[in-house]
């Protein structure tokens, strides 16, 4: 995975209603301002489908190529009862390799390997402190040997935040190890933490700053992208949606990994229930 591909893998309303809110303006912005804190939490009881794309370049040995990414990820809230939530988030990539010497072609496509995070979350703060935790799981689901592992992996996942008022601040790490796949493939062995911090404006403006990085034990060298984003909740129609862009810098890349800057857009779909 000396491409860093794996890095940034290991983030219905009725009629009725909607006739109320449009005659209830303060209480539209309630719910806006607590949609857009419930996007700053990974482990919130949202349904959302986040659509994420994300170009870098500096790949290769001669610094020639790039590397286009879409990541879908899904995030489902199932409640198991009165004090537990169950928090599904996906993250499947749909990968573009240019100009990277890992082909004849010199360039391909196709899907990547999945990440599948399960969260058990109280429902309620513990402490001041929003938590979750559970397994992560690795699947091959890579349609090329250069766009995946070949490796079945798990691990633990776990997630700590606060949220005063406009600020939401934590944490959300994770450790997968490869257990089967192809055994002429290297193993997984990797370690990823990603710090953040986030501030919501008034005009349900979220700013914010995180660190996707990742520790291979295999390999014993680090990818650390540093992002800053800027997102907006607006409505198409009648549907919520979160519109983002963002900047990235690497700061650290395993060789032949990604270099200097990179440039991210996100759009959420966010399903209120």
């Amino acid at each position: 995975m000396k491409l860093g591909l794996l890095a940034p893998l290991l983030i219905g309303v009725g009629s009725a209603q909607d006739a109320a809110r449009s005659l209830a303006p303060d209480s539209a912005a309630d719910d806006a301002a607590e949609l857009a804190k419930k996007l700053a939490n990974p482990v919130a009881s949202l349904i959302s489908v986040p659509v994420q794309f994300n170009w870098d370049s500096g790949l290769g040995p001669g610094g020639d190529g790039e590397m286009m990414r879409v990541n879908i990820q899904p995030v489902i809230p199932i409640s198991l009862n009165d004090e537990w939530n169950l928090i599904s988030r996906t993250v499947l990539p749909v990968v573009e390799l240019n100009d990277v010497p890992t082909n004849a072609a010199g360039s391909i496509s196709g899907l990547g390997d999945t990440v599948q995070s399960f969260f058990f979350s109280p429902k309620e703060p513990v402490g001041g402190w929003i938590l979750g935790g559970g397994p992560v799981f690795l699947l091959p689901t890579a349609t090329d040997d250069a766009l995946g592992g070949e490796k079945w992996g798990v691990g633990p996942t776990f997630v700590a935040l606060r949220q005063n008022g406009p600020w939401t601040f934590g944490a959300l790490v994770n450790h997968i190890s490869s257990v089967a796949g192809d055994d002429d493939r290297g193993d997984v062995n990797a370690t990823f933490v990603q710090p953040f911090v986030s501030y919501i404006t008034e005009t349900k403006t979220t700013l914010g700053l995180n660190l996707e990085s990742t520790f291979d034990w295999q390999t014993d060298s680090w990818s650390i992208p540093l992002n800053f984003t800027v997102n907006q909740l607006i409505k198409i129609g009648n549907q919520p949606v979160q519109v983002g862009v963002g900047a990235r810098y690497w700061l650290e890349s395993p060789d032949n990994g990604p270099d200097g800057w990179g440039f991210r857009f996100q759009l959420t779909w966010l399903f209120p229930q």
